[in-house]
């Protein structure tokens, strides 16, 4: 087994202190990608481990788009940015730098992409479909989320399975972000593929008092923060 298929089987196995290990001894182990290509900073990022993708980041010479978007790292993603075949190119996962910056939390860097031009209504290049303000709804991240509803991107797009950034609100129970939506048009009552409203969602998730909110005219008001 090479060094490059070592790596990804600690990392398959959960050893992140192997990987440390592994690159304190190896440094060049940090360029390391899966057999499609997905870097070995990105699989960190996937899997919840953010101070490991920093310690690869900083034993890296350059960072792509998508890894510099899905850090927060501006200075590295405003040098990515001179090339502008980058800002809407698709990661070997099939998302953009604007979908993960707004995946992994990272409001300032996708208003630096939003910006500098990025499509804000881009679809993902893989089944899931998303759109970055779905990535944004589903993170949590409201500030992303602001930015793209503030650049005009479709609030009642539908992903995957027909869920729109409401539904992925709604299953969170996250208040806030469903206020945003629907003061932007969401639309309350969109039904997913299997025939489910937000409403419907949330209460299956035991957010009752979200799932009440929607249900009735009270969901308009939201909006103006009643």
């Amino acid at each position: 087994m090479d060094e490059s298929q070592r790596c990804f089987e600690l990392l398959r196995a959960g050893d992140y202190d192997g990987i440390r290990r592994l690159l304190d001894q190896t440094p060049t182990a940090a360029e390391f990608k899966d057999a499609s290509g997905v870097s070995l900073l990105m699989h960190a990022l996937y899997r919840g481990q953010r101070d490991l993708a920093e310690i690869i980041a900083g034993k890296k010479q350059e960072l792509d788009i998508f890894e510099a978007s899905a850090l927060g790292s501006l200075d590295r993603l405003e040098k990515c940015l001179s090339d502008a075949s980058a800002i809407d190119s698709f990661s070997k996962d099939g998302f953009t730098a604007l979908h993960f910056a707004c995946y992994f939390g990272q409001p300032a860097s996708a208003r630096l992409l939003i910006e500098s031009g990025a499509k804000i209504d881009i679809v993902a290049n893989n089944p899931t479909q998303v759109m970055p303000l779905h990535s944004a709804a589903s993170s949590r991240n409201l500030e992303a989320a602001r930015s793209l509803v503030e650049h005009g991107a479709p609030v009642n797009a539908r992903q995957q399975a027909g869920w729109a950034p409401i539904h992925a609100a709604a299953q969170n129970g996250d208040t806030d972000m469903i206020k945003l939506l629907l003061a932007h048009a969401a639309d309350a009552d969109i039904a997913n593929d299997d025939g489910k409203t937000p409403a419907m969602i949330a209460r299956e998730k035991g957010h009752s008092g979200i799932a009440a909110a929607l249900e009735t005219a009270k969901s308009k008001s939201w909006s103006q923060g009643t």
